[in-house]
């Protein structure tokens, strides 16, 4: 019998209206939840279960890798990249696809797009900027960081909230502007930028 194409579960369309924490998948390839949702949306276009594969989100063709990445609004290229990402998600040339293979490529796709697309990128910025200030149009404060790690349900130290205070303020405990919070970003790597050799891998 034919692979059965994989149906969308009652759990997937719940857990979009609950608060969404970066998965285990989503850290390893430095993305967000909202970013590994429209991930996940766009290969379960595609998705089958195969029996040779356990893979949990299932698998899709290697010839759908490039609609799917068309379904994320971030295609390939040129024929030249399609053929690299294939080699990438397909080395042994199966036919096949896991997710997870499929996540890394896909994350490498989206982080080239906010590089190449400064609105994305900025909207991206301002977009996590007002997590911390519940959208109100102010500095980041101490007490948004605990709130946020709270909400997170991280425990973080304090002495280590405070050193993330004093790196994105050069070393004062004063609250925290959106261009400091930019440059924070820039520094962790994040939404396409290039990590400093100093910065912190943790």
């Amino acid at each position: 019998m034919p692979p059965k194409r994989k149906q969308p579960t009652a759990t997937a369309s719940a857990s979009k209206s609950a608060p969404k924490r970066r998965s285990k998948l989503a850290k390893e390839n430095d993305i967000t939840p909202d970013e590994e949702s429209e991930i996940q949306e766009a290969f379960s276009l595609f998705a089958i279960q195969h029996e040779d594969y356990e893979s949990k989100g299932g698998v899709i063709a290697s010839s759908d890798v490039r609609r799917c990445l068309i379904a994320l609004n971030a295609p390939p290229n040129d024929q030249a990249e399609l053929q690299e990402l294939l080699d990438t998600v397909d080395p042994e040339k199966s036919g096949w696809v896991t997710y997870e293979h499929f996540v890394a490529v896909a994350a490498l796709k989206l982080h080239a797009k906010h590089d190449d697309d400064p609105d994305a990128r900025s909207e991206e910025v301002a977009k996590a900027y007002r997590l911390f200030t519940k959208g109100q149009q102010r500095d980041i404060s101490m007490n948004d960081l605990r709130r946020v790690a709270k909400e997170l349900r991280e425990d973080v130290p304090e002495n280590v909230l405070k050193d993330m205070i004093r790196e994105a303020t050069g070393g004062g405990l004063g609250d925290v502007g959106m261009e400091e919070f930019e440059g924070v970003m820039r520094r962790a790597g994040v939404l396409g930028y290039e990590p400093d050799a100093t910065a912190s891998t943790a």
